[in-house]
C-alpha cells in the first residue's frame, strides 16, 4: 500500500501485532516511544518521532485497565504538547462497560467516568463488540466520535474454514441474538438450549431437535470469556445429552484466574477467541476492522 504520511499508529506494550497489522494495512509509519517505570513505580513516558499534525492512532486493548490507563492517559498529552493533529484511539477490548448504573447505595456508575477520561484524552475511538449492557449505543458514555466493529463476520470465516459440520449453541436465550446472528451469516444450523426448573436446585437441560444435530460439532460463542461459567455449565450438558466435544469461540479473552484450566477441563475440542485481547487462544484476526474509521481525516459518530 502507498505510505501515507498522514498518520502515525503507535502500539504500547503488548500490542505490537495489531498495531503492526494495521500500520500495513494503512500504509502508515510507527510512532517510537519510551514508556518504562521509575523505581517507585511511577511511569515515565517520551515521544521519539516527529507527530507535529499527524493523526497518531494509539492501540491499546483495556484489560486490565487500572495498569493500563495512566500511560495511555500521559501519552496522549505527550501527543499534544508534541503537536498531534488528532489522536484516534483503537481500544480492541474496552474495560469498564460492566458497571453501567447505580445498584446499590454509595456505588458509581464507572462506566461514566471512565468514558469522560478518554474523552478528555482522545478526539476519537473504535472498539470491537464493546458489552453495552443497558446501553444502547457508546454515544451514551463516550462523547467524542466514536465507532463500533463486530467480529461475526470473521467468526463465521474461521468456522467455515475449520470445523466440517458445524451447528452453533447458545447457552441460554440471552444468548440467541448474538448466535443467531452469526449462524445467520455463515447459513449455519443454531438452536439454543432449552432449561426446565423443577426447583431451587433441579434443573433439567435439553437442545431442541437433538436427534437432528448428533453428527455435528457444537459451537458456542459468546462475547467475552471471563469466568468461563457459562460455558463449562454448557459444555457438561452437551456432554450429557451425547454430543461431539464442543467448540468454545470467543471475541475477548478475558480470562480470569483458573478460568482456562476449568475449561480446558471439560471436555471440549478446542478454545478459540480473537485478538483483542492478546492470548494462547488468539486465532481469528480482527486487525482489518480498524481500518475504515481510523484512515478517515476526521471521524464521525457511529
Amino acid at each position: 500500500m502507498k505510505a501515507n504520511s498522514r498518520i502515525a499508529v503507535l502500539p504500547l506494550p503488548g500490542n505490537e501485532f495489531i498495531a503492526g497489522r494495521l500500520a500495513g494495512l494503512l500504509g502508515a509509519e510507527t510512532v517510537d516511544a519510551e514508556l518504562r517505570l521509575f523505581p517507585d513505580g511511577e511511569s515515565y513516558v517520551r515521544v521519539l518521532s516527529d507527530v507535529e499534525g499527524k493523526k497518531v492512532v494509539l492501540v491499546c486493548t483495556l484489560d486490565r485497565p487500572n495498569e493500563k490507563f495512566l500511560p495511555l492517559y500521559f501519552l496522549s498529552k505527550c501527543l499534544r504538547k508534541q503537536g498531534a493533529g488528532h489522536l484516534s484511539l483503537v481500544a480492541p477490548y474496552l474495560a469498564y462497560m460492566r458497571q453501567d448504573m447505580v445498584f446499590n447505595p454509595g456505588e458509581i456508575a464507572t462506566s461514566e467516568y471512565f468514558g469522560e477520561l478518554i474523552s478528555s484524552a482522545f478526539d476519537s475511538l473504535i472498539t470491537v463488540d464493546p458489552h453495552l449492557h443497558r446501553r444502547t449505543s457508546l454515544s451514551e458514555i463516550y462523547s467524542i466520535p466514536n465507532k463500533v466493529v463486530h467480529a461475526a463476520d470473521h467468526i463465521f470465516r474461521w468456522i467455515r474454514r475449520n470445523v466440517k459440520t458445524p451447528v452453533l449453541i447458545g447457552p441460554d436465550s440471552e444468548s440467541e441474538q448474538w448466535v443467531g446472528v452469526v449462524a445467520q451469516k455463515a447459513n449455519l444450523p443454531f438452536t439454543v438450549l432449552q432449561k426446565t426448573r423443577y426447583g431451587d436446585s433441579e434443573v433439567e437441560v435439553s437442545v431442541p431437535e437433538i436427534a437432528d444435530y448428533q453428527n455435528h460439532t457444537p459451537i458456542l460463542i459468546d462475547d467475552i470469556i471471563s469466568t468461563a461459567r457459562t460455558m463449562i455449565e454448557t459444555v457438561t450438558h452437551l456432554r450429557t445429552l451425547g454430543m461431539k466435544p464442543a467448540v468454545c469461540i470467543g471475541v475477548h479473552a478475558v480470562f480470569a484466574d483458573g478460568a482456562l484450566d476449568g475449561l480446558l477441563g471439560s471436555g471440549i475440542e478446542r478454545i478459540v477467541t480473537c485478538n483483542t485481547i492478546p492470548h494462547v487462544t488468539n486465532d481469528i484476526d480482527v486487525s482489518d476492522l480498524f481500518v475504515d474509521f481510523v484512515s478517515r481525516s476526521e471521524s464521525a459518530a457511529e
